[in-house]
């Protein structure tokens, strides 16, 4: 792995400051960038070093706290280690953070944090990559679609509700993406049961986009995070295999 810098950084929105992690190679290079969405917990140690590993592969990667219009990050206070017992009070705070960030916001911000990144010296010029972890890989999805020629792809694991019935559900973008999606979704999700996932594939087959939705046998919802009881070992291996796949397509 090459080594890498790690910063904190802030990014001018519409809407206000997100504060941010930027993380590439230390070589200082210019490399293909990577918009890498939280999970609900948010900007914290975890994601920080999926960053790093991340950019250890050659990307420069940044993690904005897509809740910054509550604070900065965390948000709200975690436990070092997110064990069932504690998870009820924290979506208990989170939950109205979560519920604020609407589409329209979320997509708003998208375009702040594109923009930077087109401008960030250690940015390679072109189209970035996207990668989404749990509501991340539904914001991956809409901006996909928000933003078809700033992505050139995007992924997301153990995402959940990405194809309900309603009106603003994300894969109704389906038809405006361009980019390569790959999707990893956890086995037994209740957020992402097999009728989404059907529905999800038959909207991106439909709209002629190019894409792999795999789910992950025995892989719980928050497969990836290590600092959760969710945590799981090999599937998340394999979501690094399959991301580092799809970068290596599309870049």
């Amino acid at each position: 792995m090459t080594a890498v810098q790690g910063t904190a950084v802030d990014v001018p929105t519409d809407d206000g400051t997100a504060d941010a992690y930027l993380t590439h190679p230390a070589d200082g290079g210019a490399r293909p960038a990577v918009l890498l969405y939280m999970d609900a917990f948010g900007l914290r140690p975890q994601l920080r070093n999926m960053a790093d590993r991340l950019a250890g592969a050659g990307y420069t990667v940044l993690v904005p706290n897509v809740f910054y219009r509550h604070g900065r990050a965390p948000v709200v206070e975690l436990p070092e280690f997110i064990d069932p017992g504690a998870r009820p009070d924290i979506f208990q705070r989170l939950g109205p953070v979560m519920r604020s960030l609407t589409p329209n916001r979320a997509m708003r911000d998208a375009d702040a944090y594109l923009r930077w990144l087109a401008e960030a010296p250690a940015a390679a010029d072109g189209p970035v990559a996207l990668t989404g972890y749990c509501m991340g890989a539904a914001l991956a999805l809409r901006t996909a679609g928000a933003y078809p020629d700033r992505v050139a792809a995007a992924a997301g694991f153990h995402g959940g509700n990405l194809a309900t019935e309603g009106p603003q559900s994300p894969h109704l973008v389906a038809a405006d993406i361009t980019a390569e999606l790959y999707f990893g979704h956890a086995d037994h999700d209740g957020s992402m049961p097999a009728q989404q996932q059907e529905r999800l594939a038959a909207a991106l087959t439909a709209a002629g986009v190019r894409h792999r939705c795999e789910v992950y046998d025995g892989a719980p919802h928050g497969y990836t995070q290590a600092d959760t009881a969710a945590y799981d070992p090999e599937a998340t291996e394999r979501h690094w295999a399959a991301l580092l796949d799809l970068l290596k397509r599309t870049f």
